[in-house]
């Protein structure tokens, strides 16, 4: 309240101040021709009525509400209108009392421009001194701190975000970088100068602007792009590569999704730059609010915790303040890293770390009575092609049999919602890890009737950057000089970034929490876009190492493995989408089979025999069953996997 006094007040002296300017260098005051004799109202009686009605038009309009340092283009507006009013309502009231014998006109028209140039130039130098404009005056300053001392950063991507970025610095006084430099998309903005950095090209003569650069002695040491890279048109993975191995360093801002993690960091440090940016596309924009709400102040269960997607989501909702978090998974080593993880980042979290089998349904269901969770997020599983193709049994037990004791302990413990991780490889399977996949989605929506707990699945394609993704498997096989190996030429995959992954699966739960009137369990996909293919993400990754295909690195063709599919889907031919938020889809869905407790003690007795072949052949025969392809028992009921 205070502050917001003396901004009032500051602004009534400079109305007043205004008008006794305008009265003083008045027309009538100038050829001596003063009136005032005549008149009932002396100068300072006609300076209070002025002063006061700017009081009362600036309290009107909240002028106090906007921060000097922050002034903006509204702000200059407001400020106009406030002075046209407070000049118009100044005639009329001295009009009322002596019909303004006694004023000069000249004044009615002086008075509000001296008044708006004394408000905006008020604020306009109190914003020079926030952001040290007035330190660009180089004659002012010593010839040593003129003096570039921080390393040259150059600056890509479009005007509009280079001004943000470097109103930003100047704010923070971040003094890490000195900025020589933008390149913009947009050749018409060259010859510009924002906040005295100059736009010295283009993006598609971006070699010509580091040539120049290089002749003035500016060269930079690293290279900032303000945009995804992936959006930018004429950067290319080859150019890149080539940059990267002249020195410069490749960095970039949070993109949306890593911004929505941290609340009130205006901005984040820069990190360097990943093949992820070059697969880049719109990102999803997450509801916080109804997420917010749903998160915080509640108890979160996360199965796989220590995986790449449940360790996602455990920074994120502890982001989104939970009151509790429960890490559970089964393998030490991850759990350790992930509890030592957020004690670290998150030291007043409130979490349990959870050394639990998910196929052992007593172990299970005595955690989730212990923890009491209130949402359940469902990662834990093997999700290895090759692996679990070749062992199909603990594919099953984990997948499925897993599943199920966590669906079961989550309705045991009263959580109020459920959300299994799944995969497109469950569409249309051909390979076991697949099967199992859209098994355990079928045993989610066999979880859900009546009203109670709620249940849904997440389904999207690979993650970028996961344990034993191809992008690390690349990564590696380059370091080591190649050769990079491909299984077929013409494979193509649906990618996304594991933060991504973990907001689809927020969005989900959200979503499905809304819902409260279905009885049916939904399933939820992320809108991809094109797929990509896997020889294209191998040149790619080569390039941006610096290496030259075919002269530094080969790439073999390995042929594909057992189980594996050329290209994937995101929708089985009994299935359709219907959007529901920003980039995400619900899945609509009809099964012929209602998976009971029985289908899966039959599966789990035969995968305890370890007999490969039965238990394949009984896993594919239940799938083909849930998509209607084969005969089956009757069906108690039908589910449909979308509200």
């Amino acid at each position: 309240m205070t502050n917001r006094a003396q901004t009032v007040i500051a602004d009534t002296l400079i109305a007043a101040g205004a008008f006794l300017i305008a009265y003083l260098l008045s027309a009538t005051r100038a050829l001596g021709l003063d009136s005032s004799g005549l008149s009932g109202l002396n100068l300072a009686q006609l300076t209070a009525i002025y002063a006061t009605l700017a009081a009362v038009f600036s309290t009107m309009f909240r002028r106090e509400l906007s921060p000097w340092r922050y002034v903006s283009v509204p702000d200059t507006l407001v400020l106009a209108r406030t002075a046209m009013l407070t000049a118009g309502v100044f005639l009329l009231a001295v009009f009322v009392i002596d019909r303004a014998s006694g004023l000069a006109r000249s004044v009615l028209a002086l008075a509000p421009i001296l008044q708006m140039v004394g408000s905006m130039g008020a604020r306009i130098a109190r914003r020079a001194l926030h952001e040290h404009a007035l330190d660009s005056f180089a004659p002012m300053k010593p010839v040593r701190d003129r003096a570039a001392q921080a390393p040259s950063l150059l600056l890509i991507g479009p005007t509009a975000l280079a001004d943000t970025y470097l109103r930003d610095v100047a704010r923070r006084h971040d003094h890490a970088w000195t900025p020589v430099g933008i390149v913009s998309p947009d050749s018409r903005d060259i010859g510009q100068q924002v906040r005295s950095v100059c736009v010295i090209e283009c993006i598609q003569n971006l070699d010509a602007a580091l040539a120049d650069l290089r002749r003035w002695n500016r060269y930079p040491r690293a290279i900032l792009f303000l945009d995804e890279p992936g959006r930018l048109k004429g950067l290319t993975a080859d150019l890149l590569g080539r940059l990267k191995n002249d020195g410069i360093r490749l960095l970039r801002l949070p993109s949306i999704v890593e911004l929505s993690q941290h609340d009130g960091v205006s901005l984040l440090p820069m990190r360097e730059i990943s093949v992820e940016e070059l697969l880049a596309r719109e990102p999803i924009e997450l509801d916080r609010a109804a997420v917010g709400a749903l998160i915080r102040g509640r108890r979160v269960l996360i199965t796989g915790a220590g995986g790449s997607i449940g360790a996602e989501l455990c920074r994120q909702v502890a982001a989104f303040q939970a009151a509790h978090i429960t890490l559970l998974d089964f393998s030490e080593t991850s759990l350790f890293e992930i509890d030592r993880e957020m004690g670290e980042v998150y030291p007043n979290q409130s979490r349990h770390a959870a050394l639990v089998d998910v196929r052992n349904a007593d172990r299970v269901r005595g955690c989730f009575l212990a923890e009491k969770p209130d949402l359940v997020f469902h990662a834990a599983a093997l999700k290895h092609v090759s692996m679990v193709e070749r062992h199909p049994c603990e594919g099953i037990l984990t997948n499925v049999v897993g599943t199920w004791n966590v669906a079961e302990a989550a309705r045991a413990c009263g959580a109020a919602q459920m959300v299994l991780i799944s995969t497109d490889k469950a569409v249309d399977p051909s390979n076991v890890m697949g099967a199992t996949k859209r098994l355990a989605e079928a045993v989610i929506q066999a979880q859900q009737f009546g009203q109670g707990a709620r249940f849904s699945a997440v389904r999207f394609g690979n993650v970028l950057g996961s344990a034993g993704s191809v992008v690390p498997i690349f990564r590696s096989q380059i370091e080591r000089g190649g050769p990079v190996t491909v299984t077929h030429e013409e494979m193509s995959r649906f990618f996304m970034t594991i933060p991504e992954a973990a907001q689809l699966v927020l969005h989900a739960t959200a979503a499905c929490a809304e819902d409260v009137d279905s009885n049916n369990a939904r399933l939820f996909l992320l809108e991809m876009g094109e797929p990509v293919r896997i020889m294209d993400l191998a040149r790619q990754m080569i390039a941006l190492s610096g290496r030259t295909l075919g002269k530094d690195i080969e790439i073999e063709i390995t042929g594909l493995r057992p189980g594996e599919k050329l290209t994937e889907a995101l929708l089985d031919e009994t299935e359709r989408s219907i959007p529901c938020a920003p980039k995400v889809m619900e899945v609509v869905s009809s099964s012929a089979l209602r998976v009971t407790a029985n289908h899966l003690r039959d599966l789990q007795r035969l995968a305890e025999t370890g007999d490969i072949e039965d238990v394949r052949r009984a896993l594919f025969e239940l799938v083909a069953q849930i998509r209607g392809e084969r005969p089956g028992p009757a069906p108690s009921l039908r589910v449909v996997a979308g509200g």
